[in-house]
């Protein structure tokens, strides 16, 4: 199981730098994938501390387990979407916490299995659920989906220009049969796409609508304001939160979250005093989002598009 789950977490050091997990306390991985951040997180810990792992795919539960064995008696694994951070903190008789981390997105290993159906180049059944037992697959999306809707996700959660098109493509194709597997509907994307704008783009011409499909499925972008909200409820005092996003859909909502828990007073300039009680509850610890440096960028060509905000409670 370790070597399937083998990768390289993305800006750790940076991640473990605004944690500081060293200070001790409970901390939590809402997104603990095969363990990488959990385990640096569990290094740095001192005894007495705690962290509690999150995640909704088993595969990544187990190879978690299996990579943070040695920690065990400071280490709680859950199956759980972090959408559900508050009540996992419940269950667990949580009140306050002292680190949270969020590494949004797919991770290398979902993308490298052919048969999770993430990869637009690699056969596989329309899958693409994070959470095997989820209901909703790629496959119903893809074929149960009109027109519309498939061109507003596509458009919206793909950022796709030729979004239109590409639903109309879908649509047209799956009259004849239904659209089965992931190389078969990357090539009907492709042929939607204008060939001038096909031999111009340094990515495959699937890459957006696979990833506004994939967002769909597993309601991505829905929880992620919720738990940022939840957990600066829970944080103590000088409590951490740091966020990894990797698309600018997941990165403008997390901007936009810590600014309204960053912002005091919104009354008008005009206004004598303060009436509306707004305090700020989080300050801002990274103005503008941590990057990956240059060898890391070289060395894991996926950190790329990372981007690392952070914030602390007041």
């Amino acid at each position: 199981m370790e070597g399937v789950f083998s990768h390289i977490s993305v800006l750790l050091a940076e991640c473990m730098d605004v944690l500081d997990p060293a200070r001790g306390g409970i901390y939590v991985d809402c997104t603990a994938g095969g363990g990488g951040h959990s385990l640096e997180i569990a290094k740095l810990l001192p005894g007495g501390s705690r962290l509690i792992c999150l995640d909704r795919d088993d595969e990544a539960l187990e190879a978690c387990s299996e990579r943070l064995s040695e920690y065990s008696g400071k280490v709680t694994i859950v199956k759980s979407n972090f959408s559900e951070l508050t009540s996992v903190l419940d269950g667990l008789g949580v009140d306050r916490i002292d680190g949270v981390l969020w590494d949004l997105g797919v991770s290398s290993r979902q993308l490298d299995e052919a048969e999770r159906g993430f990869s637009y180049t690699k056969e596989a059944p329309l899958d693409m659920r994070m959470d095997k037992s989820g209901p909703v697959t790629a496959y119903d999306v893809v074929n149960g989906y009109g027109e519309p809707d498939l061109a507003r996700i596509i458009r919206d959660y793909g950022e796709e220009r030729f979004a239109g098109q590409v639903a109309r493509a879908i649509c047209r194709s799956r009259e004849k049969k239904p659209i089965e597997t992931t190389t078969e509907l990357a090539g009907i994307i492709s042929g939607a796409i204008p060939s001038k704008n096909r031999m111009t783009e340094s990515q495959h011409p699937a890459r957006r609508t696979f990833q506004a499909i994939r967002i769909e499925v597993n309601g991505e972008l829905d929880s992620i304001a919720p738990s940022i909200k939840g957990a600066a409820d829970r944080l103590n005092p000088d409590g951490r939160m740091a966020v990894i996003t990797f698309h600018s859909l997941e990165d403008r909502i997390v901007k936009e979250c810590f600014r309204e828990l960053s912002t005091g007073c919104t009354c008008p300039p005009e206004f004598p005093v303060c009436v509306c009680g707004k305090k700020p509850v989080i300050e801002l610890m990274t103005r503008k989002p941590i990057l990956p440096g240059k060898e890391e960028s070289e060395t894991n060509p996926r950190s790329r598009s990372a981007k690392l905000r952070a914030a602390r409670k007041l």
